[in-house]
């Protein structure tokens, strides 16, 4: 029998804070359990073992990312949309490092299909059909997009420009530059 008080959604959400605390690769239902000071077992009646809990913490992640990335883009386009949505990444990275991570595992294909990331992906075409690309241009620039804001944001983390000038936010805003200018010269129009 489930033990009170303890659900899906409260252990998801202090797997997802335990992630953000010590890094998304330390996250076991053992250590969940720890949280609640109950046995491991009593878990097992929730979650069907730690690869489970880590697949649940992704999809909240991508949940949120989708979510907050709606609420950024509503009535931008061009750079104004590119810059809102680059900025939600780099953002949730700051904020949520364990769950920014999370959102990276790979998850099977009838998993991705059903989760969020689907939702932020076309939030991300759209921002992209602002610039007219057709395709297969513009697959071509969700993987440059992609690729650009996750290595960057990946390297700020781990400290790789912690020693370094410029300020990586002039940075920041002098790659959104070069990448808008980059998608506008692509464009048709």
């Amino acid at each position: 029998m489930p033990r009170a008080g303890l659900t899906v959604e409260r252990l998801v959400r202090a797997g997802a804070e335990l992630a953000d605390e010590v890094g998304f690769d330390q996250v076991t239902v053992s250590a969940v359990a720890r949280r609640f000071d109950v046995k491991v077992a009593s878990l097992y009646s929730h979650l069907k073992n730690s690869h489970d809990l880590k697949t649940r913490i992704a999809l909240l992640a991508l949940e949120e990312l989708a979510d907050r990335s709606a609420h950024a883009l509503a009535g931008r386009a061009g750079r104004d949309a590119l810059a809102a949505l680059a900025d939600v990444y780099r953002d949730y990275a700051r904020a949520h490092p364990g769950r920014y991570a999370a959102a990276r595992l790979p998850l099977d294909a009838e998993t991705a299909a059903a989760s969020a990331g689907v939702r932020h992906s076309r939030m991300m075409r759209a921002v992209l059909r602002g610039y007219g690309l057709p395709e297969p241009d513009q697959t071509h620039a969700v993987r440059l997009l992609g690729s650009v804001l996750h290595g960057y944001v990946s390297l700020e983390l781990a400290g790789g420009f912690a020693h370094s000038s410029p300020d990586t936010q002039v940075s920041w805003e002098w790659i959104l530059d070069r990448l808008d200018g980059m998608l506008s010269s692509l464009s048709p129009h």
